[in-house]
């Protein structure tokens, strides 16, 4: 993602779960919105076994103009943290929503932000 965009339409989106489904979620997202994550950049499983998170930056006021492809498959649950102001968490949430079976694990909000935890799964 390149130049100084809206803060309140950048989202900070945090991703647990396998290697392939945190790139199966990265594509839905990076197909709708830019991003700072390069293209084709999949997220890679750490040797030491422990817990990895993976995030991205996605611009909601900069549509990528692509449609997701074909409804991806998760292989098991996805934990996401969602991050950024209000309007756009929201557009994040409702893509992630048309690909994903998605419940609202938890959330926080703040002033200008909000903070919300998201279980994803495929359908």
């Amino acid at each position: 993602m390149s130049g100084a965009g809206d803060p309140s339409a950048q989202v900070t989106v945090e991703l647990s779960g396998a290697a392939d489904d945190a790139g199966s979620v990265f594509s839905v997202l990076g197909a709708a919105f830019a991003s700072d994550r390069k293209d084709g950049a999949a997220p890679h499983s750490t040797s030491s076994g422990g817990p990895t998170v993976w995030s991205g930056v996605f611009d909601t006021a900069r549509p990528a103009g692509d449609a997701p492809g074909q409804t991806p498959s998760l292989e098991g649950p996805v934990t996401a943290s969602v991050q950024g102001g209000y309007v756009a968490v929201d557009q994040i949430v409702t893509v992630l929503s048309a690909a994903f079976a998605v419940s609202e694990e938890g959330s926080a909000s703040g002033d200008q932000e909000k903070d919300v935890t998201l279980r994803l799964r495929g359908r």
